[in-house]
C-alpha cells in the first residue's frame, strides 16, 4: 500500500518512483543547512523543497501544527516533512491525546467534494478513516482531476424536522447563536471531526444521535448523563463515560425512526434553521459561508 502511495506521488510529482530516492539524495548539505536558515522554519522548508522538488508547486507550508514535522499541501496532495525537508512522510497523523485523525481532518478541509451526496451513505457501509481520505485525494491526483469546492450558493435539498420533539436532542454549544441540527453517531470520525468545528463556532448544536454505526449503548449513557454536553464531547474523544445512569430514551427511538423514514442513513448530517440540508463533514470557512446563507 506504502508503495503504490509513492508512485503514485512520483507520477504527480513528474519523477519516475525508481528515481526518487536518487533524486531526493542529491541535494548537498550546504544547500538544505542554507535553505533551513532562510526566512524561519516554514521558509526554509519552502526553500529546500524547492531545491528537492523544483517541479512540485508547493501550496501551503504549516510547521506549527505537529512538534517536529511540517504539514506540505501541493495541489490534492499532503504529505509531511522533516525541518530540513531530508524525509519525506506519505501517511497519517493521528493525535492520540483528543483522538483526531488530523491528516484525515486536513484532506476533508482541502477537499470538501469528498463527502458530498452519497459519501455520507458510504459512511454507514464503512466508518471512513483517514486512510480512506488519502486515497481518494492521491487517486483524484493520479487521474489529473481536481476537487472543485462546494460553494454556499448550491441549492440544498430541504428537510423538515417539525415532527420531532425536544427528546432526543443534545444541546451545546453558544444558546444564544445560530442553531443548526445535526443527525452524528458517535463511532464516526467525520462526526468527531465535525463537532471539533462546531465548538470552534459561534453557534448553538442541536445533536440527535442515531446509531448507523452500532454506538446505541454510547448514545444512551450520553443522553442519560447529568452534564450531556461534558458527555458529547468526551464520547468524540473516546473517553470512558459513567455506567449506571437510566433515563428515558425514547427520543433517541424518535431520532432513528426519523432517520430511517427520510433515509438518513449515513453520518453527519446537518440541517439548517430553515431545513437545508447538508450530508458529510465541512470545514468551518463553508459552514459559516452556509450558516450566513440562510439569514440572507
Amino acid at each position: 500500500m506504502f508503495a503504490t502511495r509513492l508512485r503514485r506521488l512520483g507520477r504527480f510529482l513528474s519523477y519516475r518512483p525508481a528515481s526518487i530516492g536518487l533524486a531526493f539524495g542529491c541535494v548537498g548539505l550546504a544547500s538544505l543547512s542554507l535553505a533551513a536558515d532562510v526566512g524561519g522554519a516554514e521558509g526554509g522548508v519552502r526553500e529546500a523543497l524547492k531545491a528537492r522538488l523544483p517541479k512540485t508547486q508547493v501550496g501551503a507550508v504549516d510547521c506549527q501544527k505537529v512538534s517536529g514535522l511540517c504539514e506540505i499541501t501541493a495541489g490534492a496532495n499532503l504529505f509531511y516533512v522533516d525541518p530540513a525537508a531530508r524525509y519525506l512522510i506519505i501517511g497519517r497523523v493521528y493525535d492520540m491525546q483528543t483522538r483526531q485523525d488530523l491528516t484525515a481532518a486536513k484532506l476533508l478541509e482541502m477537499n470538501p467534494d469528498m463527502l458530498v451526496g452519497a459519501a455520507a451513505s458510504a459512511n454507514a457501509a464503512a466508518n471512513l478513516t483517514g486512510e480512506d481520505a488519502q486515497k481518494a485525494a492521491f487517486a483524484a491526483a493520479a487521474k489529473g482531476g481536481r476537487m472543485e469546492k462546494p460553494t454556499p450558493e448550491r441549492r440544498s435539498p430541504k428537510l423538515s424536522l417539525e415532527s420531532l420533539g425536544k427528546d432526543g436532542a443534545i444541546i451545546w454549544g453558544n444558546p444564544q447563536g445560530q442553531s443548526l441540527t445535526i443527525f452524528t453517531d458517535f463511532r464516526c470520525s467525520y462526526c468527531r471531526a465535525l463537532s471539533n468545528v462546531l465548538r470552534s463556532m459561534n453557534v448553538k448544536v442541536i445533536e440527535r444521535p442515531i446509531s448507523v454505526l452500532g454506538s446505541r449503548d454510547i448514545a444512551d449513557r450520553v443522553y442519560c448523563a447529568k452534564d450531556k454536553e461534558r458527555a458529547v464531547h468526551a464520547a468524540y474523544a473516546g473517553e470512558p463515560l459513567a455506567g449506571g445512569a437510566t433515563c428515558d430514551t425514547s427520543g433517541l427511538d424518535a431520532n432513528e425512526a426519523f432517520a430511517h423514514k427520510h433515509g438518513l442513513n449515513g453520518t453527519p448530517v446537518i440541517v439548517r434553521s430553515d431545513g437545508a440540508v447538508l450530508e458529510g463533514y465541512r470545514p468551518r470557512e463553508f459552514l459559516e459561508a452556509w450558516l450566513k446563507d440562510a439569514r440572507s
